[in-house]
């Protein structure tokens, strides 16, 4: 498709995109450069685009300009790994399942201390907001519409982090909602959703809404701790 028949916001994203998706999957290997020229003819783009693009992954910490030079490609310990944009493109490699099993001991760490504390702090609204997202849950599970599931799914965390408090758990809420939509559209989730997973998102919306911080904080463990063993399991068949 040429440049001229792409909006300029399009094109951008379908440009970053795919260049990200080639250095997160080793495709551009770490040392190897960049050249605007080569981005603009192997995407059909003007310079202008070429040069934003380079700007977000430079901002992102996958590659570092310099004149003359070009963008060379830095090693995974420059890159803003919480970046949501970076975590939807490594989620589309090859090795996604141990790439959700690092997610995974993320979560560990944040979530279930998250859900003690707005155990503590929720407000009636956010109690509410809980409770609908478990209830569209279940009734989309059982319908096995994975893409209503996943958006009430993003619905409780996002809130569930935000009741927390805590402006630093609330600002991962893209970096979870990639994790549930990495796992739901590349085929990790079963035509219909784990019953008990439901469950347990009802125990620590009712463990939040009865101000139990410690059934709130080993509900959502188990939660996390379900996914993985469901994503490890899929990875082994």
């Amino acid at each position: 498709m040429s440049q001229n028949t792409r909006g300029a916001g399009e094109l951008h994203d379908e440009v970053l995109a795919a260049i990200g998706r080639r250095i997160v999957s080793g495709a551009q290997p770490t040392g190897s450069v960049l050249t605007l020229d080569a981005i603009c003819t192997d995407f059909d783009i003007s310079r202008t685009v070429a040069r934003e693009v380079i700007r977000v992954l430079e901002s992102m910490g996958l590659v570092e300009s310099r004149r003359r030079v070009g963008s060379t490609i830095q090693p995974r310990t420059r890159w803003s790994v919480f970046d949501p944009r970076l975590i939807r493109w490594r989620l589309d490699g090859a090795d996604r399942a141990e790439f959700l099993a690092t997610l995974s001991e993320l979560r560990r760490g944040f979530e279930p201390v998250a859900a003690a504390l707005a155990a503590e702090r929720a407000d009636e609204h956010q109690c509410r907001t809980l409770a609908a997202a478990v209830s569209d849950m279940s009734v989309h599970g059982r319908d096995g519409d994975l893409e209503a599931y996943l958006e009430a799914d993003k619905v409780f965390h996002r809130t569930l982090l935000e009741a927390s408090g805590n402006e630093m758990f609330r600002s991962l809420a893209d970096v979870v909602g990639e994790v549930l939509a990495g796992r739901t559209h590349h085929g990790m989730m079963p035509p219909t959703p784990n019953p008990a997973a439901i469950a347990l998102h009802d125990d620590v919306a009712r463990a939040i809404r009865l101000r139990d911080p410690e059934a709130a904080e080993a509900s959502m463990r188990s939660i996390i701790t379900e996914a993985a063993e469901a994503v490890a399991g899929d990875a082994a068949d």
